[in-house]
Formats: structure tokens, sequence, C-alpha cells
């Protein structure tokens, strides 16, 4: 049985994806720390993050080294947030998020009830700061 993560990655359930390659793609979380809070999320169904491949998991950090380089510039925080918990869904996945402070690192403070409009407005600000950064030919339009 494929993940939440997979049938959203094969388009069976809508995500709004901010960066797409064959083997890692990230998109927006609906329980958000922040705004602009994606998920990194390789395409291989790896349950736990320590038996990812080494070359996944670089893979992984990588694109979510760039994403949260431009969080922090389009969404003018202090540094960008990063977390691999893996306890939700078990596919490894990696959350980034533009963050101002430590409070931002607790889960218990994630918005359970986003506004889609919000969602949908910060998924192409970060997709355009994506492309501004040089990125564009990973961002979907």
């Amino acid at each position: 049985m494929s993940t939440l993560f997979t049938r959203i990655l094969n388009g069976e359930i809508p995500g709004r994806f901010v960066w797409r390659e064959d083997d890692v793609s990230a998109f927006l979380t609906t329980g958000p720390l922040a705004d602009g809070h994606t998920l990194v999320v390789p395409t291989e169904e790896v349950d736990r993050w320590t038996d990812a491949s080494p070359d996944t998991l670089a893979k992984v950090m990588e694109v979510a080294r760039r994403i949260g380089a431009v969080q922090v510039d389009v969404f003018g925080a202090a540094r960008a947030g990063l977390i691999v918990a893996g306890y939700e869904i078990n596919h490894l996945h990696v959350h980034v998020w533009p963050s101002r402070s430590m409070a931002e690192f607790n889960f218990a403070t994630a918005d359970q009830n986003p506004d889609p409009k919000v969602l949908d407005a910060n998924a192409e600000k970060l997709r355009q700061g994506l492309r501004d950064a040089g990125y564009g030919e990973f961002v979907p339009d």
C-alpha cells in the first residue's frame, strides 16, 4: 500500500508543489508552523530517515537547503527551520520553514486549519523565489 506522500507525488491527492524532480519533490504542508512551511520528500518510500541511502538523504537535504535559503529571503525570516520527525507519515520527509524563533519548533502550534488561499499564495511566493534563485527547471507551474 502506498503512503499518503506517494499518493500526493502520483497526483492521486492534490499538493501545492514548489519543487519537482524524478527522485525528490517538495510541497507545502497542510499543517504549517509558518507561512511557506514545506515538506521535502523522496519519491522512494523510505520509512525511517536512518534507512535512506546516503545518496537519497543527501539529495533530500540539498533540496531542503535550497528551499530553506529561499524561504529566508522571500518570507523575511531570520533562519530556516528544519525537522526530521518521521512519526506522522511512514515516508521520509523533511520539514523546512522560515523561522523567527525556537518557539516555532513545536508541532503543537501548527495551524491545523489554514486558509487555502493563503497556502496558494505562499506556494506561489516560494515558487517565484525559487525561480528567481535560478532553480526554475525544478519549479512546477
